[in-house]
């Protein structure tokens, strides 16, 4: 059984992806952060959390797919 606070979670994290889809970083990192608060440790929102700052920052083509390429190693 998934308890209350991991269906919090979870929420949060699906608002979130589904912005970060509709290229809406500042809107999915809100999310992101509130899923993060209910989970320290998720490694999945953390990455997402990164990837919305960066794509706030420097923000992707219209036409972007999704894809994130990383710049670094």
């Amino acid at each position: 059984m998934v308890s209350e606070q991991k269906k919090q979670m979870l929420k949060h994290y699906n608002e979130g992806l589904n912005l970060y889809k509709a290229m809406k970083f500042e809107e999915a990192l809100s999310n992101f952060q509130k899923a993060i608060e209910i989970e320290p440790e998720d490694g999945p929102t953390k990455l997402y959390i990164t990837r919305c700052k960066e794509l706030i920052k420097n923000p992707p083509p219209a036409d972007w797919d999704g894809v994130f390429t990383m710049t670094t190693k």
